[in-house]
């Protein structure tokens, strides 16, 4: 099988090209490249730049004052290894190597009005062009979801600024292969604008063909990630991708930080669907009955989690 990521003009797909190589990856592979979108380099930076500045020169108090106690809602700053990608997944028990900062729609906690003024921007730009993606798979696939294509892209996105540092040592590859674990979106799709790592090294990776191909930040383009949302949406059309966040050699450390945008187009927590067809799809559902919700599913993450954490 071809490990190409592929990539698409929003613009074209929009006009109607190129529908039977984007069917094609979406329901072989689940990721590419996209151009023509309303997203720039420059709203991502104006958004990175006040991030990170938080992250480097915040105090404990102001960062405390922005920690959300509620993990299912995913507000504010996440300190670095505060979260666990492997806990969820079950693939084991490492943090991620990352800072992260949150935002919705919804109960936000902004340190600064600046922050809040760049952030609100951001988040609008990336809601509008994930829409976009959004409704282009629909189409392409030829679903139309209940209660209206409209009204299913309308939902309960989730904004996720990821700052992954420079590891130590003891995170390096040779000890820990992965600053986060494997794992498929709970979104109908997830857009990225990601910065390059200064040495070179490629740290995104995802599962294309049997094999991890590496998926380097692309100048004036998008990746999306296609998530178990829309698979379950679209009958099974699409598939949902594995991805990892891999750890540099001992000596890649040096300039291999590089930080991530990431949009969740995820629909509202009352979505239904079935339990059944996501288990044949392949998703590490617990969840007991033939139907479920949204909210159910990410809940039930976070239960799994306080589980393992009080055996």
């Amino acid at each position: 099988m071809d490990t190409t990521v592929p990539t698409f003009s929003l613009v074209e797909l929009q006009e109607g090209l190129h529908q039977d190589e984007f069917r094609s990856c979406l329901a072989e592979i689940g990721v590419f490249y996209l151009t023509d979108s309303v997203l720039s380099e420059a709203d991502q930076k104006s958004a990175k730049d006040v991030a990170i500045d938080f992250f480097e020169h915040g105090t404990t108090a102001e960062k405390q004052a922005v920690t959300s106690t509620i993990p299912t809602i995913r507000r504010g700053f996440t300190g670095l290894e505060s979260e666990s990608t492997a806990q969820i997944t079950n693939t084991g028990t490492y943090s991620d190597y990352s800072m992260c900062y949150s935002m919705g729609i919804l109960d936000n906690l902004f340190p600064t009005a600046d922050f809040e003024r760049v952030w609100t921007h951001y988040f609008d730009r990336m809601y509008d062009a994930t829409r976009d993606v959004a409704r282009q798979v629909l189409k392409t696939t030829g679903t139309e979801p209940d209660g209206g294509t409209e009204s299913f892209v309308n939902c309960e996105p989730l904004l996720r600024f990821r700052y992954f540092p420079e590891v130590p040592e003891n995170r390096s590859a040779e000890e820990q292969p992965l600053r986060m674990a494997p794992h498929y979106d709970l979104s109908m799709v997830t857009l990225i604008q990601q910065t390059p790592c200064p040495n070179g090294f490629v740290s995104l990776q995802c599962e294309v063909g049997g094999t991890f191909v590496d998926l380097p930040a692309k100048p004036d383009a998008v990746l999306v990630f296609c998530g178990a949302v829309a698979t379950l949406v679209t009958g099974g059309q699409v598939k949902a991708p594995k991805h990892h966040v891999a750890a540099p050699s001992r000596d890649q450390i040096a300039g291999s930080g590089r930080t991530s945008s990431v949009f969740f187009l995820r629909p509202n927590s009352d979505f239904t669907f079935s339990v059944p067809l996501a288990r044949r799809c392949g998703f590490d559902i617990s969840l007991d009955g033939d139907t479920a919700t949204f909210k159910d599913w990410i809940e039930g993450n976070y239960v799994n989690i306080r589980r393992k954490s009080e055996a």
